[in-house]
C-alpha cells in the first residue's frame, strides 16, 4: 500500500510503499486508554506510528514495536519527541 509519512530524520514527507498485517502491526482502534494512537507498525528497521487522525503516520528509524513494549503510551512520547 503506498502512504505518505513524515519522516522526522529528514524532516520531509515521503511516500512509501508499506504493509499492513497482523504480523507486523498492533491496533488500538478499540481501546479508551490509546493515547491518541491508531496503530504501530514494524516497517524497514523501522516504526509507523498512526494517530487516530487525519496527520501523517510518523516513519522512526531503528526501533521496532518490541523495543516499546508494543504500548501505545511508548508510541506516543516518541511521537511527541519527534514532532516538536
Amino acid at each position: 500500500m503506498e502512504i505518505t509519512v513524515y519522516n522526522p530524520q529528514k524532516g520531509r514527507l515521503e511516500t512509501i510503499d508499506a504493509v499492513f498485517t497482523k504480523d507486523n502491526t498492533t491496533w488500538f482502534d478499540d481501546r479508551e486508554d490509546n493515547y491518541g494512537i491508531y496503530s504501530i507498525t514494524d516497517w524497514q528497521e523501522g516504526l509507523i506510528i498512526k494517530e487516530n487522525d487525519y496527520t501523517y503516520p510518523l516513519w522512526v528509524y531503528d526501533i521496532s514495536r518490541e523495543d516499546i513494549g508494543y504500548e501505545c503510551i511508548r508510541a506516543r512520547k516518541i511521537y511527541k519527541q519527534c514532532i516538536e
